[in-house]
């Protein structure tokens, strides 16, 4: 039989174990590049983008001068989809240290 007691303490500590997780995406940071660094995409943890880089070199289209919006979009999205992987991952390893290796379906 289960203890009401210890399931209002096992509540407790999973409203804990949640605001602890919630503070470390925060503080986690992932940065990931595309066209050899022409762009950065800088995230955190909760995939909230921080900052995007663009080199200059990125913006002027190498054989014409101009300005080249597409290639400069393709470098974007691949920079901000692979910190999000790397975002995701992140979380994974973070999650899984604070479950001491138990498995959760969707969370591991």
């Amino acid at each position: 039989m289960i203890n009401p007691l210890k399931i209002s303490d096992m509540l407790s500590q999973a409203s804990h174990m949640q605001e602890e997780v919630q503070r470390k995406l925060g503080e986690t940071v992932v940065e990931a590049s595309s066209g050899g660094g022409a762009v950065t995409a800088t995230m955190n943890g909760k995939k909230q983008l921080l900052k995007l880089h663009i080199d200059p070199s990125a913006v002027i289209g190498l054989t014409s001068g101009q300005p080249d919006v597409e290639m400069l979009e393709d470098l974007i999205l691949a920079a901000v989809n692979q910190a999000g992987r790397k975002a995701d991952e992140a979380i994974q390893s973070s999650v899984q240290g604070m479950l001491g290796g138990l498995k959760i379906p969707g969370l591991t």
